[in-house]
């Protein structure tokens, strides 16, 4: 498909590239944070620090919460992508994959994000916008770009200060 925009981010999708995702929850960001950042669309590591600051109500520390959106990214690993790191942080998550033949990027991040809303809204007793409506991608383009996005994915706690070393921290890969 290649580059396309729903009206937010731009997103490259390609059956070939593989991608790293972030996705946060829908008040991972104080609004006027929220807003001028979207300004400066390209600036990751600038929203990366503010998603680790932990805004918002952080339901992916609670553990059901964590458990529904591991499942749902490693349920059909293997089948419509390879998963090659993940983590989830308490107000958001990132994902490294390769998509499979015909199975695009926007239509994998849907099903992560519908499952996991419904099953969080349930766990939650709540209905409302659980995720964010967008999420941010990169095609990784070498190798040494995939090993610095898996290194950087595997020690975001680490980073954050939510753990000592990435191997004491339960929802990573």
């Amino acid at each position: 498909k290649g580059w396309h925009s729903r009206g937010y981010l731009p997103h490259f999708d390609s059956a070939e590239t593989t991608q790293f995702i972030t996705i946060r929850l829908a008040d991972s960001l104080p609004k006027s944070v929220a807003e001028t950042l979207a300004r400066k669309s390209d600036d990751f590591a600038e929203v990366d620090e503010r998603l680790d600051a932990g805004f918002g109500v952080c339901w992916l520390r609670q553990e059901e919460i964590a458990v529904a959106v591991e499942s749902a990214i490693l349920h059909f690993d293997d089948v419509r992508y390879r998963v090659l790191a993940w983590c989830i942080m308490p107000n958001h998550i990132h994902v490294v994959i390769d998509p499979s033949e015909g199975h695009r990027l926007g239509d994998i991040v849907h099903s992560w994000k519908s499952f996991s809303a419904n099953k969080a809204n349930r766990l939650l007793e709540r209905k409302g916008a659980f995720w964010h409506r967008d999420y941010f991608d990169r095609f990784i383009r070498n190798e040494r770009h995939l090993a610095r996005t898996v290194e950087y994915v595997e020690n975001n706690p680490i980073k954050a200060g939510l753990a000592a070393e990435s191997k004491d921290w339960p929802w990573s890969s």
